[in-house]
């Protein structure tokens, strides 16, 4: 057994003050790669080996059942095997088997682990789309809602209030018919949510002052890991747990907020010390993961953002954080699949490495240039391109137009259709469109995984001229068969999402262009500000080498895009090559003023797509949408889209029959102040002028007298 010294052994400063301070409530600021987990641990163990804390009456509450396994064996390992380590939802669910049936007389409903079922049906009963990606979608809108206290009822004040887009492209009232359908069906079916345990365990504690002392007379000292996660339901548990009890600690980093779409709340750990006037904050700056290199990169991206506690590496000098471009994001994947065989070649083991991106959909063109260059690799947290469902369904249609048109017996691929014309009507046949979905979830990853297939179409023709439908099926075939092969351990894909809480020797961080990071659906201050914190999360999962790239466009010869703006703030290159877009923008404005815009004002590539005119700039691109305007806009279209429908006689109106998403866009853009300057903005002709015109600048100019044109 490890003396109460020992375990204090090895501690930096900062870690030792962490690790003693044992007393009251205490709040950690753990940096990335400080160490966290060794800091918690040891002052657990600590605090049992000098009689402070008693090990039965301790317990120690995280996110994931991984992180509670691994807290669970460090222990051990320190001798101190009685304390508890749960999730939220094991320890809740744990005490709600046990007090539901005593204070109820019944016993506790049948916890259901998955929604789909009971989400299809309430789907398909409201004649609403009912495939997977749209049932994932309305599953995670549920859980945000649930784990924010929000019934179906008050959903659509709270999104207003939150200037949250429901996902899909769903109207608010919609959302909340699923929402509450979902939890009738439940009700009936005598089911409850993971989300239900939370909440009925936070109402026992609070309904029943003989269950709270009970259940607090075990918990006299907890300690809550990766606070920054913790969502407005859990801190009611926790506060439920503690009573008067202000023997807490927390540990997180508010930099590493990345689930705020999901209902975490950073703001409980970054006003910890407002609501515990007495509390001990500790920060913890010091990185063991990252050299100097990657940590000076990771500190500027925050610094950029007004945010972040500053780190400092305490390890040997590396290389120095590469920054490239590419054409393409074929040429990306092969430019990044090249780097990798030539440090296989070095010694560096395929495990080592990882690729990581902002979302899983986009693995397509680097799974295939590993495959091609006989290199094996793995996708984390989440199913390879060509196992996905889409993927699978878009492959059988392409290949069985390709059969039928090769036979004669089909013309799906016409005289005068190019190849990636063809695979584009195709895939509109599975519901896809050129133009991606507003926000972000399910169903914009697997809009990203077919608009994949459309870019391979496109680098495919490009570089097999005269090729048919059927040898790029046959193409894709091959492809999939070589992402099939047994590859054994390997270089890991996976999305920052999943990557975090894991380290690599050596990162390439892919696909960092506008509209992929930050995300398009990323509107807001907090959005963009989150975006940026997911850059920094998949900046320090790199211990040694740090490649960031992007590419000037998804496919050869298609729309150029921009870095993303956070490079601005590592590469000099590419902060002037932006400057120098932006002046040569604002230069073509000043020419072309007085008519329609054709060129984007940021980079002054030319607007091909009625959406990107109405913007004025290409859909990538950053904007300077007024966002509070946008959210009054949004609900002012839900009213008049409800009003329209009653009109009409009929149960609901969509939103776009009042206005398109763009065009909402382009007015909190441009902001016109009378009707001339509304109607100059595309997608609102003569009769949108007539029907909504005084309205819109209402909205605007919040109740500010309208002028009428000349």
């Amino acid at each position: 057994m490890p003396s109460a010294e020992h375990l204090l052994s090895g501690l930096d400063p900062d870690q030792r003050v962490a690790a003693t301070s044992l007393h009251g409530p205490v709040a950690i600021i753990a940096g990335a790669g400080s160490g966290k987990t060794r800091v918690i641990t040891h002052r657990i163990a600590y605090a049992i080996h000098t009689g402070e804390h008693d090990a039965r009456s301790s317990v120690a509450v995280t996110f994931t059942a991984k992180a509670a396994g691994e807290m669970t064996r460090r222990l051990r390992a320190l001798a101190v095997p009685e304390v508890r380590v749960r999730t939220f939802h094991a320890a809740a669910l744990r005490q709600l088997r046990h007090y539901y049936p005593q204070v109820l007389n019944r016993d506790l409903p049948e916890v259901t682990a998955v929604k789909a079922p009971l989400l299809g049906a309430a789907a398909t009963g409201l004649s609403l789309p009912a495939n997977a990606a749209a049932l994932r979608d309305y599953a995670s809108e549920i859980e945000w809602a649930k784990v924010n206290s929000i019934p179906p009822r008050d959903y659509c004040q709270a999104i207003d209030k939150a200037r949250r887009q429901p996902p899909a492209g769903l109207p608010g009232p919609v959302m909340a018919e699923i929402f509450e359908e979902y939890e009738r069906r439940k009700t009936a079916a005598g089911r409850i949510d993971f989300e239900d345990v939370l909440l009925l365990m936070v109402a026992l504690l609070e309904a029943r002052p003989e269950v709270a002392a009970h259940v607090r007379g075990g918990l006299r000292h907890i300690t809550v890991d990766e606070y920054q996660d913790a969502s407005p339901v859990q801190q009611r548990l926790l506060d439920a747990w503690l009573g008067d009890n202000d023997n807490l600690c927390v540990v997180g980093d508010p930099s590493q907020t990345i689930y705020s779409f999901a209902g975490a709340d950073a703001s409980l750990l970054t006003t910890f010390a407002d609501r515990y006037p007495d509390a001990t904050v500790v920060r913890l700056p010091s990185t063991y993961r990252c050299t100097p290199e990657i940590t000076a990169t990771a500190n500027r991206v925050l610094a950029a953002g007004g945010e972040g506690l500053t780190l400092t590496s305490r390890q040997q000098s590396g290389p120095a954080v590469r920054v490239r471009g590419y054409a393409d994001a074929a040429a990306e994947a092969g430019g990044v699949a090249d780097q990798i065989a030539d440090l296989l070649a070095d010694g560096v083991a395929a495990s080592d490495v990882a690729i990581l991106m902002r979302l899983n959909a986009l693995t397509e063109p680097f799974e295939e240039a590993l495959s091609a260059r006989g290199i094996g690799y793995q996708v984390s947290g989440g199913t390879g391109f060509f196992r996905r469902a889409e993927v699978r369904k878009a492959l059988t249609v392409i290949r069985g137009a390709g059969v039928a048109t090769a036979a004669g017996t089909d013309t799906a691929q016409g005289a005068a259709d190019s190849l990636s014309q063809t695979v584009a009507a195709l895939l509109a046949g599975l519901g896809w469109t050129p133009q991606p979905p507003l926000t972000a979830g399910a169903s914009r990853d697997r809009w990203e995984s077919l608009a994949a297939l459309h870019a391979a179409a496109r680098e495919f023709e490009a570089s097999h001229p005269g090729a048919t439908l059927r040898d790029f099926a046959a193409e894709l075939t091959d492809r999939a068969e070589r992402a099939d092969a047994p590859d054994g351990a390997g270089v890991t894909l996976a999305s920052l999402h999943s990557a975090k809480g894991a380290e690599w020797p050596v990162v390439f961080l892919v696909g960092l262009a506008e509209g992929v990071l930050p995300h398009s659906s990323a509107t807001t201050a907090g959005d963009i500000a989150e975006e940026r914190r997911l850059l920094y999360v998949g900046i320090t999962r790199a211990a040694k080498r740090l490649v960031l790239t992007y590419s000037k466009a998804r496919s050869a010869g298609g729309r150029e895009r921009s870095p993303s703006r956070f490079l601005a703030a590592i590469s000099e290159d590419v902060a002037a090559s932006m400057a120098a877009n932006r002046q040569t923008a604002k230069a073509s404005g000043k020419r072309g003023r007085g008519a329609k815009a054709r060129r984007c004002r940021n980079c002054g590539k030319p607007l091909d797509t009625g959406a990107e005119q109405a913007l004025g700039r290409c859909r990538d691109c950053p904007g300077t949408v007024d966002v509070d305007l946008l959210e009054r806009l949004r609900s002012w279209r839900r009213q008049a889209a409800e009003d329209l429908a009653a009109a009409k006689g009929k149960d609901r109106e969509p939103a776009f029959m009042v206005a398109r998403d763009e065009t909402l866009e382009a007015i909190a853009e441009k902001r016109p102040t009378d009707l001339a300057a509304l109607a100059s903005i595309p997608g609102i002709g003569p009769s949108k002028l007539d029907d909504f015109g005084e309205a819109i600048l209402e909205v605007v100019n919040e109740g500010l007298p309208v002028t009428q044109p000349d």
